[in-house]
């Protein structure tokens, strides 16, 4: 995004968040002058120079480019790039307009595939007969290493000499070479591809190679320390591992891991409080919202994956947890062609000894067709799951020995079978105390008891049924529905009739389970408006129009650990839970209640002093014998209320001077403190 992060090769925790871009940043490259500082570049047309160990921001360097790689590359038409060089001036301000350029290449390719090494003149290149992929100059020797789409490195040499250039080629790769780096002393050429394997290759010895194989997603990039002790490689699925020297991994930074796509909903353990969805292939990923950090990966298929295009393999595609976290039901599907569906039902128990998952019963073929959704019920007098499928058919399932869900041999069965004049049913929902379940099939949408007796049937205008949602607290007696046919209604289940019906195309419904709260995405002219609102009112809690491009089809309320009291009224909405959502673009999104102004304070808070630091000498000579001169002297001095204890006048005089950020983000929330509300005034 527009901001980048600072890690530790050893303990692979978070040191600094730095924030200054406006926009994606494209590229980071240390100073060559100074060790502990490094420059980003980023498509809002600056360079930035930062000090990476304290987190400061030192100088911002605007110019007129706009910078989409780790070189500065201008964009002249729609589809004309140039390599550009573009000369930092030297200055002791902070903001310094780089003004100087020059162009070094013209009508380069925008994928910023570029190495600098010795002094390598510029001439034409033949004879290559397949598309570049990556390059990499060696330190000190006049050869350049090129990957190509075939798998091939190549090896560039005598390019500089009058006769004319030779090339070795290099070949272990059977999928693009993604990524090529010397190390630092040019003995050793590294390599990665999809095969997730990283290749050391000997410069000198062209034939020998060494391998560290399994390492996760795609190798994208690769990264060497300047001491070459230290290897990095990135992964396609958001990935970073740090290795000693090809020899072992040491350390791991997983982001979320970002997939092909997300076939299961967002869901939340109500143990962790983890966001889970597909991780890698054939897993469900544990992931930390608030650490922003994995913590593990769930094996549901259990299945070694290939990583090869075209293979028919199992993938997760459901996945939901009951109220307490005590068990798991996933469901794994396999496409083969000229062969049936294949679908296995797993229901998976909680160990409290290895705080984890284990597999406690596969049910094979449970279905006749895919099974659309699945559902617990609430209700704390049983343990029961719900299915349903295209083959017109909702199922039940129970744990066998109710009494006793941890002990052993406890294993789940059907216990009933249900459909509607052979329908397909597409969606299912639990009231929030059990008692209730509603299926929709087709255009109408059927009420269960939990001795399965239909209870009542709820018609609507034309279209299919797409998502159900049933009122929470207060709202409880409505039932919320979409339809294909961008129908939004409302049913009161006390009069069994229509309470209100909207016009809008809903493509997702997410109810807040800790409040009446009911967000709502739906799409219009290619982008997602969302609206925040409860059953029984008619104006919105929150909208915002045109939210992100595409239509938003994963969302959940993450309910907080602590309530929040917002007193402003448009984020009231999330105090109780908050909601994070999922772009077409795979980036997960969420909304927060915090400004700038406690953002920095937030970031800065490590460097204040608390008051329950022990007082200093000096304080005791100066701070607390003047105050009480000065209450002597002046009987005024009491009445008038100063800012003393104001969060910005201690981020002021608390912070270190060499670590404060500049005055301009200081001044409003200085400002602020200093004014009397209106309240208070009167």
């Amino acid at each position: 995004g527009s901001h980048f992060k600072v890690y530790s090769s050893s303990s692979e925790e978070c040191v600094h968040d730095l924030q200054g871009h406006t926009d994606l940043v494209s590229g980071i490259v240390r100073n060559p002058s100074n060790h502990l500082q490094v420059y980003s570049c980023s498509a809002d047309g600056t360079v930035r120079l930062w000090d990476f160990t304290d987190g400061i921001l030192i100088k911002v360097q605007p110019h007129s480019l706009r910078v989409i790689s780790d070189v500065v590359c201008v964009c002249v038409s729609l589809e004309l790039f140039q390599l550009v060089a573009v000369h930092l001036p030297l200055s002791g301000d902070q903001e310094v307009e780089a003004r100087e350029l020059s162009a070094v290449l013209c009508d380069v390719s925008p994928s910023g595939a570029a190495s600098f090494g010795r002094k390598v003149r510029s001439g034409n290149k033949k004879g290559a007969k397949n598309a570049f992929t990556c390059v990499s100059c060696h330190p000190k020797e006049d050869c350049i290493a090129t990957g190509h789409e075939d798998g091939k490195i190549r090896l560039w040499r005598n390019f500089n000499q009058k006769k004319e250039y030779t090339y070795s080629t290099l070949h272990w790769h059977h999928g693009a070479v993604n990524t090529l780096q010397f190390t630092p002393e040019g003995t050793n050429l590294l390599s990665g591809g999809i095969e997730s394997v990283l290749v050391q290759w000997h410069y000198t010895q062209e034939n020998q190679k060494d391998f560290l194989p399994r390492l996760g997603g795609a190798i994208t990039h690769i990264a060497v320390s300047p001491d070459g002790s230290l290897f990095c490689t990135s992964h396609s699925d958001n990935k970073i591992t740090i290795i000693q020297s090809c020899v072992k991994v040491s350390a791991i930074i997983q982001g979320l891991v970002k997939g092909e796509g997300v076939r299961t909903d967002l869901t939340i353990d109500p143990r962790s409080k983890a966001l889970v969805l597909n991780g890698k292939p054939g897993h469900l990923q544990f992931y930390s919202l608030h650490r922003d950090k994995l913590l593990y990966n769930l094996d549901i298929v259990q299945q070694e994956y290939i990583h090869e295009e075209g293979l028919d393999q199992f993938e997760v595609v459901k996945a939901a947890f009951d109220t307490r976290g005590n068990w798991l039901a996933t469901v794994e599907e396999r496409t083969q062609k000229g062969s049936e569906l294949e679908i296995n039902l797993k229901l998976w128990a909680y160990d409290e000894q290895t705080q984890s998952f284990m597999l406690n019963t596969t049910v094979t073929a449970p279905h006749e067709d895919q099974i659309t959704a699945m559902c617990f019920s609430p209700s704390p007098e049983t343990t029961m799951l719900v299915t349903i499928s295209f083959d017109g058919h909702f199922k039940a399932w129970l744990l066998a020995d109710h009494s006793d869900t941890k002990a052993e041999g406890a294993c789940w069965s059907c216990d009933f079978v249900g459909g509607y004049h052979h329908l397909k049913p597409g969606c299912c929902c639990f009231s929030a105390d059990g008692s209730l379940l509603a299926v929709g099939f087709q255009e109408v949408v059927t009420v269960w008891s939990p001795s399965w007796e239909l209870l009542t049937t709820l018609s609507q205008p034309p279209g299919a049924i797409r998502d159900l949602c049933f009122g929470r607290l207060s709202c409880s007696k409505y039932l919320l529905g979409t339809s294909t046919k961008n129908q939004l209604c409302c049913w009161n289940l006390l009069t069994c009739s229509l309470e209100w019906s909207t016009p809008v195309d809903v493509s997702l419904l997410q109810a807040d389970p800790l409040s009446e709260n009911m967000a709502a995405f739906c799409s219009q002219s290619g982008c997602s408006d969302l609206f925040v609102f409860k059953p029984g009112e008619p104006r919105p809690l929150y909208s915002q129009k045109a939210l992100c491009t595409g239509k938003v089809q994963r969302a959940v309320f993450a309910p907080r650990d602590q309530m929040l009291e917002s007193c402003e009224e448009h984020a009231q909405w999330l105090n109780r839970s908050q909601l994070y959502f999922f772009t077409q673009h795979m980036d997960l999104m969420t909304f927060s209640t915090k400004t700038e102004e406690d953002r920095l304070l937030a970031s800065s808070k490590r460097l204040m002093v608390d008051d329950s630091v022990a007082v200093t000498p000096f304080y005791l000579l100066l701070g607390k014998h003047r105050q009480q001169q000065e209450a002597l002297t002046n009987p005024m001095a009491e009445r008038i209320q100063l800012p003393q204890g104001s969060i910005a006048i201690k981020e002021l005089l608390y912070t270190p001077a060499h670590v404060l950020p500049s005055a301009s983000f200081l001044c409003s929330m200085f400002v602020r403190s200093l004014l009397i509300s209106s309240s208070s005034a009167r």
